[in-house]
């Protein structure tokens, strides 16, 4: 048994689990993608410090004070107590789930013969350390966090008015896991050409259904194959689902398994994976909340000067403006589904049956637009995937791609992938069961899922295209855009370039603990 694949799939149980039984455990994409992070890093360290294998550098500075670990200490015993100690910790709702699977290491031989006392305390020591480095992290609150009314700034969406902000402060107070450097984007191309045409693009991609009838014609509507990747790419949080960070992590086990990874392939992959999306996290709220954009929903009800808070009177509206336009939506998938059992195919055992009912509306999610979550988390976790495979220095030449390489890869050639947002079993925001859809990525790989992903936001329309990358006049990405030689901070404009920025960053300096601390607030 691979401890690393096992405990990986117990932490995404958690994960989903934490958006299902009401507990609010490490939930939202912040809070998320921390915790796995964490989980993987004690794994990693606690393993690697075992196994002395040079491809495994640790990740705690050698100035730490750590006890070695004694002799014939067992690697897939101090795996397992990191891994069962950072996620009681962090999802204490759940541990009776953590102790069946500890066990259920054991029966299947994983944790049977010498050094399981010694594997353990090493395991205990290292998830401790871990745990305290990132005692200080800030929570997810918006308590003592204003909103603007100013053109241009995010609001609550007028759909969902009550929904607050999430994390307003999470980006700027937080310390970095392995980032050198607090990256940054250029401005949004606000009053500009190019936001104009992302205006009337999601005003048309990302309308809801039941208003499709009210578009101009010179604005075209939503396919439905652009509906079908809208839904895809979802994993808003929802009940039975999670969050986006789970559900790259189920998409580099399919690339894991194929590539017929070892246990220490799987230790460090998964780790730079979940570092990544942790500092993407990081990055993306900072630079979310800098920005402070708004959403379409917002946009494109208020275009006309004469909409909105700080207004110009007049009375020939702008025909880009439309004051009763509403998206698709975020999915908020099984909320209307309260039969609905938190039990996968993969955990039977899991004795969980309760769901929590809530929203049952699509909806916006409650921070600003620019950097899109998403696209920055996507871009992070599968380029870190794509540079692990790759044939430049730490990586393992096994179909990837080098540290700068922005062409397509066959790290997915052959494969699929099914979306639990359309599994033949979890239900839309109405009661109705999607069908199950099995998706391939046969033009790219994971640099084709890296583009879909971004766009996916725009045909729910919550998001901006810049939000995930500029484009050019033909609605290609073009990532060059926004850069500054001057400053190579300047990560470009939208969460794709920030996170494959962050990736490169992270696998360049062989994910070492950061030097990056909390950003200042004037």
């Amino acid at each position: 048994m691979d401890c690393i694949l096992f405990w990986n799939e117990v932490a995404l149980e958690a994960n989903r689990v934490s958006h299902t039984n009401g507990k609010k455990e490490q939930t939202g994409p912040t809070l998320s993608s921390r915790a796995l992070a964490i989980v993987h890093l004690a794994m990693y360290e606690a393993y690697a410090r075992i196994v002395n294998d040079p491809q495994l550098p640790p990740y705690i500075p050698a100035a730490v004070p750590i006890i070695p670990p004694a002799p014939g200490a067992s690697a897939q015993a101090a795996v397992a107590t990191a891994a069962h100690a950072t996620l009681s910790r962090l999802y204490d709702s759940q541990k009776p789930f953590f102790d069946q699977k500890h066990l259920q290491a054991v029966e299947a031989a994983a944790l049977q013969g010498p050094g399981l006392a010694e594997g353990h305390a090493f395991g205990m020591q290292i998830a401790q350390y871990i745990l305290n480095d990132r005692k200080d992290d800030p929570s997810a609150s918006d308590d003592g966090y204003a909103f603007s009314v100013a053109r241009g700034a995010h609001r609550p969406d007028p759909d969902n008015s009550d929904q607050g902000f999430h994390a307003p402060f999470y980006g700027a107070l937080s310390k970095g896991f392995s980032i050198t450097d607090r990256f940054e984007l250029a401005p949004p191309p606000y009053n500009a050409p190019d936001y104009l045409r992302a205006l009337r693009e999601v005003r048309g991609r990302g309308i809801a259904p039941n208003l499709m009838g009210t578009l101009p014609n010179n604005i075209p509507p939503r396919i439905t194959d652009q509906t079908l990747i809208g839904l895809y790419w979802g994993y808003d949080g929802a009940a039975g689902l999670g969050t986006p960070p789970r559900l790259y992590n189920q998409i580099i086990r399919v690339v894991a398994n194929d590539r017929g990874n070892s246990e220490a392939q799987n230790a460090r992959l998964f780790t730079l994976v979940n570092v990544a999306m942790a500092d993407a996290g990081i990055l993306a709220w900072d630079q979310k909340y800098i920005h402070n954009f708004w959403r379409p929903v917002v946009g494109i009800r208020e275009h006309d000067q004469s909409m909105g808070w700080e207004t110009v009177p007049q009375n020939n509206v702008d025909n880009d403006c439309d004051s009763s336009w509403l998206p698709l939506g975020a999915p908020a998938t099984n909320a209307m589904n309260k039969n609905f059992i938190t039990t996968q195919q993969t955990t039977p055992t899991f004795p969980f049956n309760q769901v929590i009912v809530g929203r049952s509306k699509n909806f916006t999610p409650n921070f600003p637009a620019y950097p899109s979550g998403h696209a920055t988390f996507g871009a992070a976790a599968l380029h870190m995937a794509r540079l692990f495979y790759g044939p430049g220095p730490g990586g393992i030449n096994n179909g990837g791609v080098a540290v700068g390489d922005r062409n397509a890869d066959q790290l997915f050639n052959s494969l699929s992938f099914v979306s639990e947002e359309l599994n033949g079993v979890n239900q839309d925001n109405e009661g109705t069961v999607r069908p199950r859809h099995v998706r391939n990525f046969p033009n790219g790989g994971l640099w084709q899922m890296i583009e879909e992903n971004g766009r996916s936001r725009v045909y729910l329309g919550v998001h901006w295209v810049f939000d995930a990358f500029a484009v050019n006049n033909n609605n290609r990405m073009a990532l060059n855009r926004g850069l500054d030689p001057a400053n190579p901070r300047i990560a470009g404009i939208g969460g794709v370039p920030l996170g494959l920025k962050i990736a490169e960053d992270i696998f360049s300096n062989g994910m070492q603990k950061s030097p990056v601390m909390p950003r200042p607030i004037n």
